[in-house]
């Protein structure tokens, strides 16, 4: 084994919340090491979801990675629901003092914090293997991985676990610590990213008897489109035709709105999941991102949990070695917690007003509450404060 690196945070996994952390420390002045399972190739190129809370891309700006994102995402002012054959259109801006959203995809975020970190010589190890967390309970943590043939350390003082829901920093934790909630929806998402230009200039929520369709995009020239699908659904039987059919029924409008189709680009299923670990913290241990939480996709929510965590977390760590404070970081599960329940209900909510499951009752209460949402100000602006991100703290 090399001889150890040593550095003050040691953070697993280069996905937005963990290079996000890297650079905030950075910034207040705290070292770390980076360690990601994949290429970097891989991590830039992952196509993941591109909704920014107004919260989220302001932060990015603080930190000074969002030039680029200013440039090229998209500023969107309202979101549609379509049921019924009819649009309801959703004020984002107008009901919430101007906050809006802004659509980048996530790879893009990823690629702009790799370039910032790497600018300043920031050590991001990729291709990590066998990665293992040792010493949680004590003050001097370690991590191990292996590399090139050879296996290395990293002893540091805290670890900060962004390595997703897969990943190997929560099942470091010993047995009993954790209480989990996990919550499975009984469809899925089949997703396309598609060479053609949005058919809407905003998204399109769109609740029908067939089930649920979201139009999305990433770029003027890229559409990304989703439809609600069995979970055990094969893609072997939905051929680009079929799915284009079926957009084009479940999106379809009283007026004769048409959706164009493209070439498909990409094509898979999702599941719909809502997961949550208490606490998020285990000695010097920090859970943050999807290590702790999953959200259905249906409120945009995930990367922008994400942000929040290690918003929180960087403040924490810089309380801590700047003025060796430890009640932010003893109090960094508490918080984030509550931000983390209160996505969680508005995406349950989101998810199940959209979705359809077979149950006639349940079905029209959903109705009853879509036509509810579109007549009155005041449901329209909660959902409105919902989307465009709730406050940090």
């Amino acid at each position: 084994m090399t001889a150890p690196t040593r550095t003050q945070v040691g953070i697993v996994g280069a996905g937005p919340a963990g290079l996000l952390l890297s650079h905030l420390l950075h910034l207040a002045g705290i070292e770390s090491v980076v360690l990601e399972a994949r290429s970097r190739e891989y991590c830039e190129s992952r196509v993941r979801a591109g909704v920014l809370e107004h919260g989220t891309a302001q932060l990015l700006d603080e930190a000074g990675v969002g030039a680029r994102m200013r440039r090229e995402g998209l500023v969107h002012h309202g979101i549609l629901l379509r049921f019924g054959g009819r649009d309801h259109r959703i004020d984002l801006s107008g009901l919430t003092g101007g906050r809006t959203i802004l659509v980048y995809a996530q790879h893009e975020v990823i690629k702009d914090l790799i370039a910032a970190r790497l600018d300043v010589g920031g050590a991001v190890v990729f291709e990590a293997e066998d990665v293992s967390l040792h010493g949680l309970d004590g003050s001097a943590p370690t991590i191990r991985y292996r590399r090139d043939g050879g296996e290395h350390r990293v002893a540091c003082d805290f670890v900060a676990g962004c390595d997703g829901f897969h990943g190997v920093s929560r099942p470091s934790i010993p047995p009993g610590v954790l209480t989990l909630y996990d919550h499975r929806y009984p469809f899925a998402w089949l997703g396309i990213l598609a060479q053609v230009p949005p058919a809407s200039h905003e998204l399109i929520y769109a609740r029908h008897d067939r089930g649920f369709a979201l139009l999305s995009m990433r770029t003027p020239e890229i559409s990304r489109l989703y439809l609600q699908c069995d979970p055990g659904a094969d893609l072997e039987r939905w051929p680009d035709g079929r799915v284009w059919g079926e957009l084009r029924r479940r999106l379809e409008r009283a007026d004769g709105w048409a959706l164009r189709d493209g070439p498909v680009l990409q094509k898979g299923i999702a599941e719909m999941r809502s997961f949550v670990v208490d606490p998020m913290r285990h000695g010097r241990l920090f859970l943050a991102g999807d290590a702790a939480h999953i959200v259905p996709p249906t409120g945009a929510k995930g990367l922008n949990l994400a942000a929040a965590d290690v918003r929180a977390l960087a403040r924490a760590l810089a309380a801590f070695y700047q003025e060796g404070r430890t009640d932010l970081l003893d109090r960094y599960s508490e918080t984030c917690l509550r931000r983390v329940w209160k996505v969680q209900r508005f995406s349950w909510w989101m998810t199940s007003m959209l979705h359809g499951t077979g149950d006639v009752f349940g079905d029209r209460v959903h109705l009853a509450e879509l036509e509810y949402l579109a007549g009155s100000r005041a449901a329209s602006t909660a959902l409105a404060e919902n989307y465009v991100g709730l406050p940090f703290e």
